[in-house]
């Protein structure tokens, strides 16, 4: 049986080869509007998948641009009202449906607290897109399977392409322009080792550091949504502590350990796991030899979360199937989630 989760992620690459033709003028004029007006700081709004492209967003924009970044606890605004001072910031939604009014709501509020309003959404007529002022649409097409797949890339490909454009940041865009051929090939690597290692897991640990804690995040998540594993997601400069206490002869750990300077760091964490008898799961670049999982470059390093998620995907809709379950219809769960 082909899953629609598993259609959907392998028409990622033609969702950013898409979003590139039809969106990046519009993203190129955003750019110099903000290098114009020069906010002093990125408020990011969303939940579940969208919130984790939301930190990928924020820490490549600290990274590239020096402006601090911080996600939004909605009920800030939709619960206690708080009277939130966001004049000279930038507020970006990201957004699958754009309806949930709690990514709404706070976008309207800081529009009218002359915030700059910025709806990343898949759906350009949703209400989302009439709140911002700047709507810049995914174009990941209609997407069924409830776990979301080419939206997620192409909310991560779509906050790249914003902090590009802003920079004005000539080598990233050139390696956004390579990135669909980077996915494709990511799509098709072999990570059948995972399904077997984690066929009768009960749990898992998820770690990524810097850029690619976003996409710990995300893998975290459909675990738990396709596979129904108890998945939490931790950074590797915190695992040592709290998280530590769990670790026993068999616990798996998934380890996202690509290129940059988190990457000496992670392998190092994955041999002392081991050490104490964790089932580990390094995901590395080629070039790693104790690696158990093969982590596909991107054009960048700054991109190769990417990639790894784009590796990660078949390997949970392979598993979430050897369990027994639909990874496009999980329990209790529905495409669309309406909260405030």
């Amino acid at each position: 049986m082909t899953t629609c989760m598993w259609k959907e992620m392998h028409e990622a690459p033609a969702a950013l080869a898409r979003q590139a033709d039809r969106q990046d003028a519009r993203f190129a004029e955003l750019g110099a509007r903000l290098r114009h007006t020069d906010p002093h700081a990125l408020v990011t709004v969303a939940r579940g998948s969208s919130d984790h492209a939301s930190a990928y967003l924020s820490y490549l924009t600290m990274l590239r641009l020096g402006r601090l970044a911080v996600s939004l606890p909605m009920s800030l605004l939709t619960l206690y009202d708080a009277p939130l001072d966001v004049a000279g910031t930038v507020a970006i939604a990201i957004s699958q449906s754009g309806r949930s009014p709690d990514v709404v709501e706070p976008i309207r509020r800081f529009r009218q607290g002359r915030a700059q309003t910025v709806a990343l959404v898949n759906d350009a007529a949703s209400p989302l897109a009439e709140a911002a002022e700047w709507t810049l649409p995914l174009e990941a097409g209609p997407e069924y399977a409830v776990a979301a797949t080419k939206s997620y890339i192409a909310s991560l490909a779509a906050g790249a392409r914003l902090v590009a454009h802003w920079a004005d940041d000539q080598v990233l865009l050139d390696g956004l322009a390579a990135l669909p051929d980077a996915l494709g090939r990511a799509l098709e690597t072999d990570w059948s080792a995972g399904v077997e290692a984690l066929r009768q897991a009960e749990r898992i640990m998820i770690v990524g550091r810097g850029l690619t804690l976003p996409i710990a995040l995300e893998a975290a998540l459909k675990c738990k949504e396709t596979a129904a594993i108890q998945a939490e997601a931790f950074s590797g400069a915190e695992i040592k502590h709290g998280p530590m206490a769990l670790i026993e002869k068999g616990y798996p750990l998934l380890i996202f350990a690509p290129r940059g300077a988190a990457q000496a760091g992670l392998i190092k964490l994955a041999a002392e796991m081991r050490e104490r008898g964790a089932k580990v799961l390094l995901a590395a670049p080629a070039d790693i030899p104790e690696r158990e999982l093969t982590l596909p470059p991107a054009p960048l390093p700054e991109l190769d979360a990417l990639t790894a998620i784009s590796a990660f995907y078949p390997m949970i809709e392979a598993l979430a199937r050897a369990r027994g379950f639909d990874p496009d219809q999980p329990r209790h769960l529905n495409k669309v989630t309406l909260t405030r």
